[in-house]
């Protein structure tokens, strides 16, 4: 192995000084920056509210939907700044979109999944999470869904505040549960469903994981440690970018498109299998006409994996929008129903307007918020490059996919942050297996000592610590938190 092949030690130190603010004046000037977001949402909230008092004009209970649709705007805010972050956090960690241009291009297609392909019936309460036919009347269910929803911002509010990226729908599914079990009881909740979300939470990040490991381990194989990285590039990037868009084709047919065409697994594998094959066809000129005349070396290959790294985190958002913002104002469009109607045991139709309140609000949420859990995945656990960023975004379709094929519940968020982990941890133990290597051919070289171990950690344990712990408490946290306010809200409804 070549000398060139080894990644230097500066890049190691700079694994370990990861976007940290530099001075006072930075420090100052984001505080600023937050002072004004927190009054821009507020007016979004308030102008969210006046909006929907004014549609309903004198409607049966026209305040508890004025408050319900306050709430929502509140959580969808939260959505853009916690959850949309998996999304664009690895392209900007990887320098393949600017900060501005990843919010831009998130609100964009955030926006179109929910506004285009979003809102499809969902079961009665969070996919069957709690039986609303043990609710005593209309007035409690209401009461709970409110409670559910509020429960559910709070948390991911909390969340974003100490900078981790936690899954919104089992912040919902939290706040649903508790807020049932405050209601009606232990008996109302569907335990096996709980199962297998808890499931979820180990599921799905060790999948995401270890798919990008598995990825990165093919391009630093068949790519990087090769001493003609350049023509080894031409042979296996069109072939990258091929599995990536068929992935991303059965992808968005299963999670994204079920509004607008009922597609079966198989049918959205078949589709991908041929989209897959047709990129591939496609890239070869492409890749061969752009690697002309790049140097020999590892920099050069960041530039084959730009654009689709930027493709990648487009169509993750568009379905990211099709499907978690349902989820997410399930519980308001569930109070709209019960409100107006009175029916609160059969399944849920979310209305246009309440998808518009969650385009709209994710995107405020994004453009205000979003900087920091942006960062925060895409710079501050492990260094990303467009091809680690590019194993992180393959592995949530693929993930995804094979989840579905299994029938298996799975988070979006926890796949992504998975994906995150998996790609640090690997180079990790692939730079020590180099090191160890290096250390046979050459035995007279100096030892490397416990604290020098430590400090080339290429993962920050204290995020890895803290994150992990904010998935396992979300949905008790969020649970306890929604049965606490049922009580209050119930007293003042009834």
């Amino acid at each position: 192995m070549s000398q060139n092949d080894l990644e230097p030690r500066h890049l190691e130190t700079l694994d370990r000084d990861l976007a940290r603010l530099s001075s006072l004046e930075q420090a100052t000037a984001y505080v600023g920056r937050s002072n004004v977001g927190l009054g821009i949402a507020f007016v979004f909230i308030l102008i969210v509210a006046a909006a929907t008092g004014l549609m309903l004009g004198d409607a049966n209970n026209t305040v508890i939907v004025v408050i319900a649709a306050a709430f929502g705007a509140y959580m969808a805010l939260n959505i853009g700044a916690n959850d949309v972050a998996n999304n664009m956090g690895p392209a900007v960690g990887a320098n393949a979109m600017s900060m501005g241009f990843a919010i831009v291009v998130a609100a964009i297609f955030e926006s179109a999944g929910a506004l285009i392909a979003g809102g499809d019936v969902v079961s009665t309460i969070a996919k069957g999470i709690i039986s609303p036919e043990t609710m005593a009347n209309s007035s409690m269910f209401i009461a709970a869904m409110l409670a559910a929803l509020l429960a559910s911002a709070l948390w991911v509010n909390l969340a974003t505040w100490i900078g981790a990226p936690v899954s919104t729908t089992h912040a919902v599914v939290g706040g649903v549960m508790g807020a049932g079990i405050a209601a009606a009881g232990f008996a109302t909740v569907n335990w096996a469903k709980m199962g297998a979300i808890a499931a979820s939470w180990v599921i799905s990040p060790l999948l995401g994981g270890l798919i990008a490991a598995a990825f990165l381990w093919f391009i630093k194989s068949r790519i990087i440690y090769r001493e003609d990285k350049i023509a080894a590039a031409r042979t296996w990037v069109p072939v990258l970018v091929g599995i990536m868009g068929g992935a991303f084709a059965s992808y968005l047919a299963v999670k994204g498109l079920k509004k607008l065409v009922k597609i079966d697994l198989s049918q959205a594998l078949m589709i991908g299998v041929a989209v897959a094959i047709l990129i591939w066809l496609v890239m070869i000129p492409i890749i061969r006409k752009q690697s002309q005349g790049l140097e020999n070396r590892n920099k050069s290959l960041k530039i084959l994996f730009s654009i689709p790294l930027i493709v990648s985190a487009a169509l993750l958002s568009f379905a990211h929008g099709a499907n978690d913002v349902a989820n997410a104002v399930g519980p308001l469009a569930a109070i709209v129903q019960a409100s107006t109607s009175g029916d609160f045991t059969h399944a849920v139709s979310i209305p246009f307007w309440v998808m518009i309140i969650g385009a709209f609000g994710i995107s405020f949420g994004l453009f205000l918020f979003g900087p920091k859990l942006i960062r925060m995945v895409g710079s501050q656990i492990t260094k990303l490059n467009p091809m680690r960023a590019y194993c992180v975004a393959l592995s949530a379709a693929i993930t995804v996919i094979v989840a579905s094929w299994l029938g298996l519940p799975v988070s979006s968020t926890h796949i992504a942050i998975g994906g995150v982990f998996g790609v640090g941890f690997f180079r990790e133990w692939d730079t020590e297996r180099r090191m160890r290597k290096t250390k046979t051919i050459t035995p007279d070289a100096p030892r490397i000592g416990a604290d020098e171990r430590r400090r080339r950690k290429l993962v920050r344990r204290s995020h890895f610590m803290t994150i992990i712990a904010a998935w396992v408490i979300t949905v008790p946290a969020a649970a306890t938190l929604s049965g606490v306010l049922f009580i209050l809200i119930n007293r003042m409804v009834g």
